[in-house]
């Protein structure tokens, strides 16, 4: 009889159910099968679900129970062994779909009769949550465990579990739609219709993906546990799709409709239930890995081949277990098995450096030029690439399983988190320590944020995080906060996907329809309006909707389209070299590198960079090649001043920072400056206050007011000033 359900328990045991009534137990290690239970003549199963793995942060070897639903109208909890514990009548007519939230603390259930119903671990009535005319076919909760997606003929709808919040309905499909599945790590919705049509949605019910009408109704969708790749089951198909959209792989096996696929705990397989009594299998290999002049492919479960495209020589890599994630960067390719980790350095393939993992299946791997991290179900822990633990960083209400490449980012100094509990707060860490960076606050915003990115060089005391919200507008902001209140500069607006450089801080993104590279990012920190001269805008028409960028390497940026292909786009070479250059301080090289290469970008990110370092006569040429005169003319005023401390403090108003240069001159007891400063810039309450303050110069601060008042034609009104004035 045809199969209607399969699951997995470990990443290499599964059950299946199907219309025979036998519950059977397969292992495609051993290709050992044997019958856990002969369930009785009227129960037919339609779906199952085991129970989650890992409760409260703890985590359990491998699942105890499962839940089957029945076309009888009831749900069934059923051990292990095969021991039916409870069951319960739930629906009129067949049950269509139960599915347990992450946390194991409930249970939904949809069925014929149009209702959605909540269920205490027990198996008690909680709650209803809807009712319909039509029947419910699929039913998924959303990341937080506090909303449902379910189906209603040929729309979608999430209902929070909250009674009077908002709910979200809309039309998916032309058909009827037969299967759901929404993804917790990067909240992204699939729907599966009989209109021969699979779809990608956001949380927001907005289309990322349609694809062309296929040949047969598609029966059932899944999504791998770390949301990069997707299933879809069809009459004789099984495709393996990219979390966009695209298809990886086709296959066309002799199986009836598939029924239902189940991805393994690990990702590396699936299984799916056939419609013609078969359980179908199947392995994802082919994955690749570039860097450089190097690629790797996994070819085999436990075999990978490097190609070195230079000299075309290759290697080929053995494991002992099979791979379940890899990384490849940096001159390091760092590979995890099911039980133990690899380091490969590239420069020989015959040594890698062994470790092993202490328990759970690595979700993800970041790297670094110094270091990487490894994220399994258990927490973030920071490597070495000698393989010695360096860190492994913790913060409150941690769940290290919706983390991704989007959330995560790494430098050689600093980790950046962003949860799931709380969307605008941002967790940093030091990187060699695990402790909260700074006086241990987090980086809040005022809404939403989509992805994170740190940059990878200079010092520590500068290293910025990018980010961008789900508004899509691009910000910037500095790590290291020192007390004061760090501003937050929004630099792009709608921007679909950014990256920063390996070797320099240069950030590139897509805007609009523009691709951007900000060679100087800090910019904004230095002089607000120089920054769209520092930028490098193209067209990115030719990359179709939603392309994503997926490493900006030396000064090659790869961009990945909506179709899947990969496209290449060479950046100028020349901020990479002027960024070096000021780092080792060498301005003379940096001033002559742009005279050559007669570029106003460039001039402008120098100047940018001169005048952060302090060096003025660079930032005068700098200014003078881009025509901003009165910058030039300020510059030589501030180089007649006569103390150093005077400079620095007009080196500070020069880029905006005015509470700092008036600080910086109280602190040297430079008081008539600090007055002057404020009366220039029209504070008069702060320029009074500090004449009064000091007893010195309150003529001065009354004198100027007054000039500023008759050149208006105003009268004073101000009431402190009023005083003041009397004792004058």
């Amino acid at each position: 009889e045809l199969v209607s359900c399969v699951g997995w328990t470990t990443a290499d045991e599964l059950y299946s159910c199907s219309d025979d009534h036998q519950i059977m137990k397969w292992n495609p290690l051993t290709s050992e099968t044997t019958q856990v239970v002969k369930l009785p003549d009227d129960i037919y199963p339609i779906d199952l679900h085991w129970f989650p793995r890992s409760v409260g942060g703890k985590k359990q070897s491998h699942a105890e129970s499962f839940v089957l639903t029945s076309s009888d109208g009831r749900f069934h909890l059923i051990s292990k062994l095969g021991r039916v514990e409870k069951s319960v009548e739930a629906h009129c007519g067949a049950v269509l779909a139960g599915r347990w939230n992450y946390e194991g603390t409930a249970l939904v259930t949809v069925g014929e009769d149009g209702q959605v119903k909540i269920w205490s671990k027990s198996g008690m009535l909680r709650s209803t949550l809807a009712q319909q005319g039509s029947p419910v076919y699929s039913v998924a909760w959303g990341p937080d465990s506090e909303k449902v997606l379910y189906t209603s003929g040929k729309q979608l709808i999430i209902k929070p579990l909250q009674p009077n919040a908002k709910v979200l309905q809309w039309k998916a499909h032309d058909g009827l739609i037969l299967k759901t599945d929404w993804n917790s790590v990067n909240d992204l919705i699939l729907s599966a219709g009989e209109d021969c049509k699979y779809k990608v949605w956001d949380s927001f019910g907005r289309a990322l993906y349609s694809c062309q009408p296929q040949e047969y109704p598609i029966t059932c969708i899944a999504w791998a546990v770390d949301g990069e790749l997707f299933a879809v089951g069809s009459f004789n198909t099984l495709r393996l799709c990219d979390k966009t959209g695209w298809s990886y792989a086709l296959e066309k096996p002799n199986t009836g409709s598939i029924f239902n696929i189940s991805w393994s705990t690990d990702g590396t397989q699936l299984a799916g239930a056939c419609g013609n009594g078969h359980v179908i299998f199947a392995h994802i290999v082919e994955q690749r890995w570039e860097w450089k002049n190097f690629e790797v492919t996994l070819i085999k479960r436990r075999t990978m081949k490097v190609h070195n495209v230079i000299n075309d020589a290759v290697d080929s890599l053995e494991f002992r277990d099979r791979v379940i994630k890899a990384s490849l960067d940096y001159g390091y390719l760092v590979v995890s098995t099911s039980l133990q980790c690899y380091v490969f350095c590239t420069k020989n393939w015959n040594t890698p450096l062994i470790f092993d993992l202490k328990e759970g299946t690595v979700s993800l791997i970041l790297q670094a030029e110094r270091h990487f991290l490894l994220v399994d179900g258990g927490g973030l822990y920071l490597y070495s690439y000698e393989g010695r633990l360096i860190s492994s960083p913790k913060y409150p209400g941690m769940r290290t399983d919706t983390l991704n490449a989007q959330t995560v980012s790494l430098s050689n100094d600093t980790l950046a988190v962003k949860d799931k509990t709380d969307e605008k707060v941002i967790y940093i860490f030091e990187a060699l320590s695990g402790k909260p960076l700074g006086d241990g606050k987090p980086l809040t915003h005022k809404t939403e944020i989509v992805e994170i990115a740190l940059d990878q060089k200079g010092l520590t005391s500068e290293r910025k995080i990018a980010f961008i919200d789900k508004n899509r507008d691009l910000y910037i902001t500095s790590v290291k906060r020192f007390g004061k209140e760090q501003k937050i500069v929004k630099i792009g607006t709608m921007v679909q996907s950014l990256a920063w450089n390996d070797t320099s801080n240069i950030l590139c993104g897509i805007q609009d329809s523009r691709f951007t590279v900000w060679y100087y990012p800090n910019t904004v920190y230095v002089d607000k309006d120089l920054l769209p001269k520092t930028l490098y805008e193209k067209d990115a028409s030719e990359f179709s909707k939603n392309p994503q960028i997926v490493c900006f390497v030396g000064n090659q940026v790869t961009i990945r389209r909506a179709d899947g292909s990969l496209v290449h786009l060479n950046v100028s070479p020349y901020p990479g070299i002027l960024h070096d250059y000021v780092r080792g301080s060498r301005w003379e090289d940096a001033v002559r590198l742009c005279r050559f290469v007669k570029d106003q970008t460039l001039w402008a990110c120098l100047a940018a960079m001169a005048v952060a370092n302090k060096d003025m006569a660079t930032a005068e040429i700098a200014y003078a090649a881009i025509g901003e005169i009165d910058k030039v003319q300020y510059i030589n005023s501030i180089k007649d001043l006569p103390s150093k401390e005077s400079r620095m403090a007009h080196m500070l108003l020069f880029s905006g920072n005015t509470q700092e240069a008036e600080t910086l001159l109280l602190q040297t007891g430079l008081v008539y400056q600090a007055i002057q400063v404020n009366i220039n810039l029209y504070n008069w309450d702060r320029a009074l206050d500090l004449a009064v303050k000091h007893k010195t110069h309150v003529d001065t601060v009354l004198a100027y007011r007054q000039k500023f008042l008759e050149d208006f034609g105003k009268k004073e009104t101000n009431k402190r000033f009023l005083q003041y004035a009397e004792g004058v």
